[in-house]
């Protein structure tokens, strides 16, 4: 979900600046971290080995649909860009897309018989989850509805600072903006935006009634809000400031504040917004100690959109690294946290989903959503499902 998400179960919020259209940084509750990454630049270097017959998988009539149906939406993007991963190229998917379009019969025997599963490294897989808030909020400010929410403003730019020399200067340049002096530095972070760094400016689409409710949504990348007169609008990631990403579900627990023990506030995203609540200014400044904010638009899908630009959905679409699993691919998880158990579609990615079997599991919006995405912290198994034919040829090179 562009710009930024989630991962309750095991990040609460870390690693936003990274974050690309679509993607998002996991929600930091202080749970126990994921495994350390495979040892490989990409999915193509790391060790690949043929997984079981996808007909012998356990996968559930209604499962292998919707996830069929989320494939087919994927077909108009990634027939048309490059696979990072290294795994698969262009003209791979032309046969499963195709396939895809007419398919009338059992899904399970659509993806026995267009793909095959591939383990990389290990296969030893991690999973969180991330949702789509729903929060109060309002066109225009009202009494009960003060907390701003920015599109993206026109003096945030990447550029280098004058003072950088041109041997450091490599990859994107930073974002920042100019001084009234003319000088490049960087963009305000969140304690001067909500200080009133960009008021007045004309870059208001709307207002929230509650910011420790935006803080989260920000996290999310994107979100419904509740209007007054009860309809909702659909808000989606813009840009990011630029400035540093701190999951404060892990400074809470770092300082005592979050935990089992007495006294301490559950090490959830629950127990985590009862602190914010019940001691507002010091949960304002642990949420400034993450200093990036995130802009919005407005959006009419029916979704909100992952990084293939499509919407995703729930218990369908998972974020990946797509240096690891290539956008669009099928995933088969099987994991301890049987609700997430099954197939998934990569569409989208985040700041802190790195590595190989490193995913983060959609569960759409609604209270249960935010129930099982906050909890979610699941380990087992990871199977990729590649086009057939797509392992022979990688081992032949």
């Amino acid at each position: 979900m562009r710009r930024f998400g989630a991962m309750l179960g095991a990040a609460l919020l870390a690693g936003c600046a990274g974050m690309v259209p679509g993607g998002h940084p996991p929600l930091d509750t202080g749970v126990a971290p994921a495994p350390p990454p495979i040892a490989a630049s990409t999915a193509r270097a790391a060790s690949l080995r043929p997984g079981p017959d996808i007909a012998s998988l356990p996968i559930a009539a209604a499962d292998a649909a919707s996830a069929l149906s989320a494939f087919r939406a994927s077909c108009a993007k990634i027939l048309y860009r490059d696979d990072t991963s290294g795994l698969t190229i262009r003209t791979d998917w032309q046969a499963p897309c195709g396939a895809a379009q007419s398919w009338t019969g059992d899904a399970r025997q659509f993806f026995a018989s267009q793909f095959e599963s591939v383990i990389v490294g290990d296969g030893a897989a991690f999973a969180t989850g991330y949702f789509e808030p729903e929060i109060l909020g309002s066109r225009v400010r009202a009494p009960g509805y003060d907390v701003p929410i920015y599109k993206l403003p026109p003096d945030l730019v990447r550029a280098w600072p004058a003072d950088m020399p041109e041997s450091e200067r490599s990859g994107r340049p930073p974002l920042g903006r100019y001084d009234e002096s003319g000088a490049f530095v960087p963009y305000f972070e969140r304690a001067e935006i909500e200080q009133g760094a960009l008021a007045g400016k004309g870059l208001e689409i709307g207002w929230a009634a509650d910011g420790i409710e935006f803080f989260f949504l920000q996290i999310q990348g994107s979100g419904l809000l509740r209007l007054p007169d009860g309809s909702v609008t659909r808000i989606g990631y813009a840009g990011q400031n630029g400035r540093e990403y701190v999951g404060i579900g892990s400074v809470m627990r770092t300082r005592g504040l979050i935990g089992e023990g007495p006294g301490q506030y559950p090490g959830s995203m629950q127990g985590i917004v009862q602190y914010l609540r019940e001691h507002p200014q010091e949960g304002a400044d642990l949420m400034r100690l993450n200093k990036s904010w995130i802009f919005f638009r407005e959006l009419n899908t029916d979704g909100p959109l992952g990084s293939l630009e499509i919407p995703v959905r729930r218990g369908d679409s998972v974020a990946v690294d797509p240096k690891f699993v290539p956008y669009g691919a099928p995933v088969f998880l099987d994991l301890d946290r049987d609700v997430a158990d099954g197939l998934w579609i990569a569409q989208d990615t985040g700041g802190a989903i790195k590595g190989a079997n490193r995913f983060d599991t959609f569960w759409g919006n609604g209270a249960d959503a935010r129930e099982i995405a906050g909890s979610m912290s699941g380990r087992g198994r990871a199977l990729i499902l590649l086009p057939r034919g797509t392992l022979a040829r990688l081992t032949a090179q």
